[in-house]
């Protein structure tokens, strides 16, 4: 069985408890004075503690996607350059279909392709929009 407390001598527990903050652990104070919540601090001291400086964003090397690729002479036909980021090259494709007013005017998620698309996606008449990433994965070099 558990012994229950009176509802009154709980308040003479709370009085009782010592105070949550110890002059041990004086907690972190913000520019305002305010103390900031735990998490925080930590992450506070962990950054201060760290001796590499942090990198800027503008140092660091492109990567993945973002990495400029050497291209094949079908795709350079459309994009104008050897060598291009993918994200770049789709979006320079896609201007190419709009400019040449190349979608399906009844179901604009379908490219009809001109004879320089044809060369690009295989020799293929209809190509859906969601394919034009994975058709030009040939066409990128390592």
């Amino acid at each position: 069985m558990t012994s229950m407390l009176p509802v009154g001598s709980l308040s003479a527990f709370v009085a009782a408890a010592p105070p949550l903050t110890t002059p041990s652990r004086q907690p972190i104070l913000t520019t305002g004075g305010l103390p900031l919540p735990r998490r925080a601090a930590a992450v506070v001291l962990r950054a201060s503690a760290s001796s590499k400086p942090a990198p800027s964003a503008g140092t660091r090397q492109p990567r993945g996607i973002t990495k400029p690729s050497p291209v094949s002479p079908a795709m350079q036909a459309i994009v104008g350059v050897p060598e291009i980021p993918r994200t770049q090259a789709l979006k320079r494709i896609w201007a190419y279909i709009k400019e040449h007013n190349l979608q399906d005017p009844e179901n604009k998620r379908i490219i009809v392709c001109d004879e320089k698309l044809r060369n690009l996606f295989g020799g293929k008449e209809r190509v859906g929009f969601l394919e034009i990433s994975g058709l030009l994965n040939p066409h990128f070099g390592k």
